[in-house]
């Protein structure tokens, strides 16, 4: 089973991500960030499951898409892999805002 890192970065993605979204329903909010985290559940068991983020084109980045939302992870190793980013699909996502 691999381990999931969550960096500081996608912290904060889910947090402003709740935080919009509670501005209309804090109900919608908490149910829209417990479906990323269980999404992101399924990396631990099928860390491959992803595609490959399509503006990078390298086998290590790879995202999911979970409704509106682009979740994108890093294999690090067979026993890691760290999710970088949860962007609104709407967004242009850019290899500098990785980091």
């Amino acid at each position: 089973m691999v381990k999931i890192r969550w960096t500081e970065l996608s912290v904060n993605d889910l947090k402003s991500i709740r935080d919009y979204i509670a501005q209309d329903s804090v109900r919608y909010a908490s149910i829209t960030i417990n479906r990323i985290y269980d999404r992101a559940q399924i990396l631990s068991r099928q860390p491959l499951s992803g595609r490959i983020v399509p503006e990078f084109d390298d086998p290590k980045i790879k995202e999911l898409i979970i409704g509106n939302y682009r979740l994108v992870y890093l294999i690090i190793n067979e026993e890691y892999i760290e999710v970088l980013r949860i962007y609104n699909s709407a967004r242009l996502l850019k290899k500098e805002s990785l980091k």
